[in-house]
């Protein structure tokens, strides 16, 4: 498992080898998750495109014990803090060629990657991941139910047989096969509380949530969002509405593609649809 240094912080990341594409897709996961849930997806387009999947500061890889505990609460977990990282991830390996690839918060951190490195970004695909509208009841029950989950995640909680089975339908429509769900359960308790819980303080604040489609507004680069019919942590009206402020969107909602039967983890539950539009958008603009 390879490591890059940023900004101090050992960050775990998966490249496939190079092809004949110049462009290089960049995966990037949500929230309390980590880079292995795209390895369905990359083994779908590792044969025409160089992949490159990370884990986020103080997620999956990106959490090692060896980490001091007063390096992370030092540092800012917003969109755009995370973004920057992304910046020096592109930089040390070199890569001026990028689509950025992001599920849920990662979409998110796609969005201002884009926006802070339009050179290197040729374009940007979202995965369950919307919003732009900010409903103060929904969003305070959000934090306040996310500010719990951190705080009650003993890491013995992995040694109790049986428990990974709770995320076998976890904001799905499918059920997960009992290594995704293992895989889930291990994510959720292993994830730094500083960043679990900066992530979702400073990714769901009032002025954070409206800042989003302004951003979406200003690309130059096509951004295209793929949802789940049945997503009910992000909604497909939720992602139109943010779609509907770029450019491609017009009138027909042409940067949306919506996956019947699918719930929030669209790159595990249907994976080969994902990798399908993906290659679909990439050929549009090849």
């Amino acid at each position: 498992m390879p490591t890059i240094d940023i900004s101090g912080i050992p960050h775990s990341y998966d490249f496939t080898p190079a092809t004949h594409s110049p462009d290089v897709l960049v995966f990037i996961h949500g929230w309390l998750l980590s880079r292995q849930y795209w390895h369905p997806l990359i083994d779908q387009l590792a044969s025409t495109y160089q992949c490159l999947a990370y884990d986020l500061r103080g997620f999956g890889g990106s959490c090692s014990p060896a980490i001091a505990q007063d390096v992370l609460p030092s540092v800012s977990y917003s969109l755009a803090s995370y973004a920057q990282d992304l910046g020096q991830l592109l930089e040390s390996l070199h890569l001026s060629r990028v689509w950025l690839v992001g599920h849920s918060l990662g979409g998110s951190i796609a969005l201002w990657g884009a926006y802070q490195f339009p050179e290197q970004v040729q374009g940007v695909i979202c995965i369950n991941a919307g919003g732009g509208i900010y409903l103060k009841e929904e969003f305070d029950r959000f934090r306040t139910i996310g500010q719990q989950i951190v705080k009650l995640r003993p890491r013995w909680l992995a040694q109790i047989p049986g428990v990974e089975l709770i995320f076998l339908r976890a904001g799905t429509v499918r059920s997960l096969s009992r290594y995704w769900a293992r895989q889930r359960l291990i994510d959720f308790v292993t994830a730094h509380p500083d960043a679990a819980l900066g992530a979702l303080l400073e990714s769901t604040t009032e002025a954070e949530v409206h800042r989003l489609p302004q951003l979406v507004a200003k690309l130059h680069q096509p951004l295209y969002f793929i949802a789940g019919a049945q997503d009910s942590i992000m909604a497909p009206q939720y992602v139109r509405h943010l779609a509907s402020f770029h450019a491609l969107f017009q009138d027909r909602a042409a940067n949306v593609f919506e996956i019947p039967d699918c719930g929030h983890l669209a790159m595990l539950e249907q994976p080969q649809a994902v990798a399908e539009i993906i290659q679909t958008i990439l050929d549009g603009h090849t």
